[in-house]
């Protein structure tokens, strides 16, 4: 596979940004048009994060599948009440930047989304809201309480937070609990969601999924042994593969 980095402007952030993507190469790269896999980082990291700790080239390896890891910065991958426009930066600006810079599959049925703990919040969100831009999305460990509730004071990270969200961000256009009773069942993208069962996150996990049960909504729901660490990541990133595969006809 080939792994390439890009540098762009995005105008949402005001500000040049980067990506890395992996494209198909040899009898994969032949026949195009190729779908793309969104794959978003988590809180601490960047975008080269998901190359550098798994084995993401090599899981992609001899698929017709072009994968774009972009920078999400701290931001939630939401429009920030005091800060950057994560959120408009990757489904305007990276999405369409993509599909001029590349043979993509530009329609719905040709893009899927995941990420991990930040990143597994970003990409349910971004599917639940832009359903006509994902056909399914992922999360691994996803901070899926996120913006579903007020920050108590003793989290070390409240005050930013708030500045993306808002003091008071439930019921709120960042809520995933708002968000999947709202969304138009008729557009609902496929929806996976996993969690190791030592994970600090496990709780939010298990509320969501809660939460889709009762709407009703269809969706996939795992738990494995594991923590919230790169070991867990690497593994399960293979079976959001293999999940979003049935969902593009790969």
């Amino acid at each position: 596979m080939g792994l390439c980095e890009l540098h762009f402007r995005s105008t949402a952030l005001e500000k040049h940004t980067g990506a890395n993507v992996i494209l198909p190469e040899g009898e994969a790269a032949e026949k195009g048009p190729f779908p793309v896999f969104y794959l978003l980082h988590g809180l601490s990291d960047d975008y080269t994060r998901w190359a550098r700790q798994t084995s993401i080239e090599r899981y992609v390896e001899g698929l017709p599948l072009i994968v774009v890891m972009p920078d999400g910065g701290r931001g939630f991958y939401s429009d920030a009440e005091q800060g950057f426009a994560y959120e408009t930066a990757i489904v305007k600006d990276l999405v369409d930047y993509v599909d001029r810079m590349f043979h993509t599959k530009a329609e719905r049925a040709g893009r899927c989304i995941g990420g991990l703990s930040m990143g597994g919040y970003g990409a349910l969100k971004l599917a639940l809201k832009y359903p006509n831009l994902f056909c399914s999305a992922n999360s691994h460990s996803g901070a899926l309480g996120f913006a579903h509730g007020d920050f108590p004071p003793d989290n070390p990270f409240g005050v930013e937070f708030e500045r993306v969200v808002g003091k008071h961000p439930a019921g709120g256009p960042n809520d995933l609990f708002t968000l999947a009773e709202r969304i138009d069942r008729a557009r609902l993208p496929a929806l996976r969601i996993d969690c190791g069962t030592e994970d600090f996150l496990i709780d939010d996990n298990r509320a969501f999924q809660a939460h889709l049960a009762k709407l009703d909504l269809p969706h996939e729901y795992a738990e494995f042994p594991g923590a919230h660490d790169w070991s867990y990541w690497d593994t399960h990133v293979q079976e959001a593969i293999a999940f979003h595969r049935r969902y593009l006809g790969l």
